[in-house]
C-alpha cells in the first residue's frame, strides 16, 4: 500500500511538493527566492498586463556558470528541489553541483507564485501560451538576473516544450538545450486531445460559470486525475501497484478523495498554453548542443512514432538518450527521477563547447 500511496501522490504532484517543503528547509547552497516585475508586458495575442509578476528561486554560486531549469504544467520553479530532482543534480559533485553553477528555476506565467487567473483577473486573465512564458523568463534572466548568456538550459515536459522554444528562439542565449518529456512538433493526437477534454470539462461544467464561481467546480480535479493516469506512470509501473481491481480502486480512490489544490481557471489556462506549441518550422535555427531526453514508456510522445530521430536530422548537434522502459520508472513521469539521467547529463555538459556571449 506504500508503493501505491507513492506513485499516487507523484502522478497528482503532492511527493513533489512534499519534498521541495523538507529540501527547502535545509536548503541548497545560496538557496533564495524572489520576484520580479515586468512592466507593460504584452502578451502574443495583444493583451497586455501592467505589472506581470515572475516569481523565481536561485541557489548556487552567483559567480558560476549560470544555468536555468523549467518545470512542468501546474508545477512551479520549488518543485526541481525534490530529493530526486535536485537532490540528484545540485550537491557537491553532482552535474549542476551549486558551488559552481547559479541556478535560476523560475515559476511560469499561471504557476507558482508567478501572475495567474487565481489573483483576481480569473477568466480575464490574457490566454497565454508557450511564447509568452518563454518571453518572460528571458526577461528574467536578463532584467532581473543579468544573465547575458547560459550554459544550460534544462526543461522536463512543458519544460522540456519551452526549451525547444527556447532555441529555436533565442539560438545564441545558451550553450546547451536539453529538453526532456517533450517532442519538438506541434502539440497533437492523444496527447492534445487528453488536453482538450481537461480544457472542455471545466468550460462546460455549470460549475465553473465562465470562470466566476465562488466554490472550485468539481470538473477541474476529475478531469487532471483521469488525465494523469491516462498519459503518466508506465504501464509495467501501474501493473505493479495495481495488479488487481481491488488495488487498482484502492489506488483510483484515494486519489479522487485527496484534497484538490489546484484553481479550475489556472488548470484551465495551464493546459490550454499548449494549444499552439510547434517548433518544428524552425529547428534548423537552433545554434545550442542538444540532448534530447525521453523515456521509451512516456504516454505522451511515444518513441514507437518515429518523430523524435526525423526530427532531430534537422538539428546541427543533437542526440537523443531514451530511458527502457521497466517496472520502476513511471511512464511520462520517469525524466522527474533524475536517477535515470543524471550522468548522461554529466557527460554531455562536459562535451559541449563554450561559446562567447
Amino acid at each position: 500500500m506504500q508503493v501505491i500511496a507513492r506513485l499516487a501522490q507523484v502522478l497528482c504532484g503532492a511527493a513533489l511538493a512534499l519534498a521541495a517543503s523538507a529540501v527547502g528547509a535545509q536548503g541548497f547552497p545560496g538557496q533564495k527566492e524572489g520576484t520580479y516585475i515586468a512592466r507593460d508586458f504584452r502578451f502574443h495575442t495583444g493583451e497586455t498586463m501592467a505589472e506581470l509578476r515572475l516569481h523565481y528561486t536561485t541557489l548556487g554560486n552567483p559567480a558560476g556558470e549560470p544555468v536555468m531549469l523549467l518545470h512542468g504544467t501546474t508545477g512551479s520553479g520549488a518543485g526541481l528541489l525534490s530529493a530526486g530532482f535536485g537532490g540528484q543534480l545540485f550537491g557537491p559533485g553532482q552535474p549542476l553541483d551549486a558551488a559552481k553553477y547559479f541556478i535560476v528555476l523560475p515559476d511560469s506565467i499561471g504557476h507558482g507564485k508567478s501572475s495567474k487567473p487565481s489573483d483576481g483577473l480569473r477568466a480575464k486573465f490574457p490566454r497565454y501560451n508557450y511564447e509568452d512564458m518563454v518571453r518572460a523568463q528571458q526577461l528574467l534572466a536578463t532584467e532581473a538576473l543579468g544573465i547575458r548568456h547560459l550554459r544550460l538550459i534544462l526543461g522536463n515536459s512543458m519544460g522540456g516544450m519551452q526549451a525547444w522554444i527556447w532555441a529555436v528562439t533565442f539560438p545564441e542565449f545558451t550553450d546547451a538545450v536539453v529538453p526532456m518529456a517533450s517532442m519538438p512538433t506541434e502539440m497533437s493526437s492523444r496527447n492534445w486531445m487528453m488536453r482538450r477534454l481537461i480544457i472542455d470539462s471545466i468550460r462546460n461544467d455549470p460549475e465553473w460559470k465562465n470562470g466566476d464561481y465562488a466554490t472550485q467546480p468539481k470538473s477541474a480535479q476529475f478531469a487532471s486525475i483521469f488525465y494523469a493516469i491516462a498519459t503518466n506512470g508506465g504501464d509495467q509501473a501501474w501493473y505493479r501497484v495495481a495488479p488487481t481491481r481491488a488495488k487498482a480502486d484502492a489506488l483510483l480512490d484515494a486519489r479522487l478523495k485527496a484534497a484538490f489544490r489546484g484553481d479550475a481557471n489556472d488548470t484551465l489556462y495551464q493546459w490550454d498554453s499548449s494549444r499552439d506549441y510547434n517548433p518544428a518550422p524552425q529547428l534548423e535555427r537552433i545554434q545550442a548542443h542538444v540532448l534530447v531526453i525521453n523515456s521509451a514508456d512516456d504516454e505522451r510522445n511515444p518513441p514507437s512514432l518515429g518523430v523524435m530521430e526525423r526530427e532531430l536530422k534537422r538539428v546541427k548537434q543533437a542526440r537523443l538518450f531514451l530511458i527502457p522502459a521497466s517496472d520502476q520508472t513511471a511512464g511520462h513521469g520517469t525524466t522527474g527521477q533524475a536517477k535515470w539521467w543524471a550522468q548522461e547529463l554529466s557527460a554531455f555538459l562536459a562535451s559541449t563547447p563554450r561559446r562567447s556571449p
